[in-house]
């Protein structure tokens, strides 16, 4: 099985709900970060990535069809020269508001991730720390300005590196048509997915509806 869709965008722009929808479309299974939590023998190939070590993905996303959100969103443009017959789906939301949910939803976590149950695994949102606030904001996540600056640099590497013919810009409220057109499939019955709201992401890690 080879990758058919790959997200570039951030996580927090609506990647749960699009992995549902990929998934409806038979474009699944989609891998997502929540891919990690529960399969954490995952881990070691994302720690090897993450530290700059050639991985097999091939082997990294074995028995997936399509994979979107972070961890694999930060190697866009190496699984785009992988899998070089792939879409690249970028997922986008208005800037602030991504802020908003971004700062209230996963820099959080990474913020306190000393202070989570193993359980969860501790370990998978080490990882994440290091893609997320190390590498792809440089050690300034908490610089609103700064973080701002690289979602707009994602978005624009994006538009600049990829054939306008293979890459879809995607906010999750245009609802099925646009997606369905760009994977030339026909749209389903019902709504488009919504899902991983704040308060369903803190149900997660022990919050509530507090941190919105």
């Amino acid at each position: 099985m080879t990758l058919s869709v790959i997200g570039a965008g951030f996580g927090r722009t609506g990647t749960m709900s699009i992995k549902i929808a990929l998934e409806q479309l038979g474009l699944g299974p989609c891998h997502h970060m929540e891919e990690v939590f529960a399969n954490p023998e995952q881990l070691p190939n994302w720690l090897a990535a993450a530290d700059g070590q050639q991985v097999d993905w091939d082997e990294v996303f074995v028995g997936y069809n399509s994979a979107i959100d972070w961890p694999s969103g930060h190697y866009w443009r190496e699984l785009a020269d992988f899998y070089p017959e792939s879409r690249i789906l970028l997922s986008t939301r208005p800037a602030n508001r991504w802020w908003d949910s971004f700062s209230g939803t996963i820099k959080k976590v990474l913020e306190i991730r000393d202070t989570i149950p193993e359980e969860y695994p501790r370990s998978v949102i080490g990882m994440a720390h290091k893609i997320i606030a190390e590498q792809t904001f440089a050690g300034a996540m908490d610089d609103k300005s700064v973080v701002l600056s690289e979602y707009q640099k994602r978005i624009d590497d994006v538009k600049q590196s990829i054939p306008a013919d293979r890459l879809l810009i995607f906010e999750v409220t245009e609802g099925w048509a646009p997606l369905c057109e760009f994977l030339d499939l026909p749209i389903p019955d019902g709504e488009f997915p919504r899902s991983n709201s704040k308060d369903e992401f803190w149900e997660v890690f022990g919050g509530g509806s507090e941190t919105d």
